[in-house]
């Protein structure tokens, strides 16, 4: 009896936990950059596809940590799970660089009917024909990257709908301007003093060259800034002293003429 308890559990088990597992691109295939078709299929793990409502799609590239992740472009950011487990999208090819195998992954952003969301990643896989390039450091963890295995599934919907974890701290140390992804991040804003010491200004950061646009640039494709969150603290009390009283006699008097 038992026997045929677990066989019925195992057999239902794919259909009861599902997300989504990557099926186009396969790990470590490569494709042009251009037109593109995204497909998925049920993973195995909860929740299931029809649990979810809707999805954001992204081309990614660089390592499997957090810090490390370099969002490029977006292919699509108002998917819906009825429309099938398939995306058809563009990717330019001045959004990366063809010079690193298995740099390049997809991450989907998928959220649940019953709140939460979840974040799935592809194998990795490379793209030819690209012009760009990847700023360094993200270069370097896609090359210290060994296999195809993309980053980790982020699951807040079997982690029982936790809130998001908070970014890790190294993101906002990369210079702004180094920045390609749909969200930046912005260090700390200061905390002015309460004195002014200084005699002379001086530039906060050091000069950088600059060139001027000869033709119309394209539209930014970033959708919003992060900054740190401040870290000071403000103690207020209430004030206790009275209130002043109503002027009188010859004061009281002086006021009243301007009622005339």
């Amino acid at each position: 009896m038992q026997f045929r308890l677990l066989a019925l559990l195992a057999a239902l088990a794919p259909f009861a936990l599902a997300d989504v597992q990557f099926t186009v691109p396969k790990a470590g295939g490569s494709m042009p950059g251009g037109a593109i078709t995204v497909e998925w299929k049920e993973s195995g793990n909860s929740p299931s596809l029809t649990d979810l409502k809707s999805y954001q799609l992204f081309l990614c590239a660089g390592g499997n940590d957090d810090a490390t992740i370099l969002q490029l472009t977006a292919i699509t950011t108002s998917g819906t799970f009825t429309a099938g487990n398939k995306a058809i999208g563009t990717i330019g090819i001045g959004v990366g660089a063809s010079t690193i195998k298995n740099a390049y992954f997809f991450k989907m952003i998928s959220v649940a009917t019953e709140g939460g969301q979840v974040i799935n990643y592809s194998d990795r896989f490379s793209l030819t024909g690209m012009t760009g390039t990847f700023p360094d450091a993200y270069a370097a963890a896609a090359k210290a990257v060994t296999g195809t295995d993309g980053p980790p599934t982020v699951n807040q919907v079997a982690d029982g709908a936790n809130p998001a974890q908070p970014v890790d701290p190294s993101a906002y140390n990369v210079p702004y301007t180094l920045q390609t992804g749909l969200t930046k991040f912005a260090p700390m804003q200061p905390v002015p003093p309460t004195k002014i010491t200084k005699k002379n200004a001086s530039p906060q950061y050091p000069t950088s060259a600059v060139t001027f646009a000869k033709t119309f640039l394209p539209t930014p494709k970033q959708v919003t800034t992060q900054t740190m969150s401040q870290t000071f603290s403000v103690k207020s009390m209430e004030n206790s002293a009275p209130a002043a009283p109503m002027p009188s006699d010859d004061m009281a008097k002086f006021l009243r003429r301007w009622k005339d």
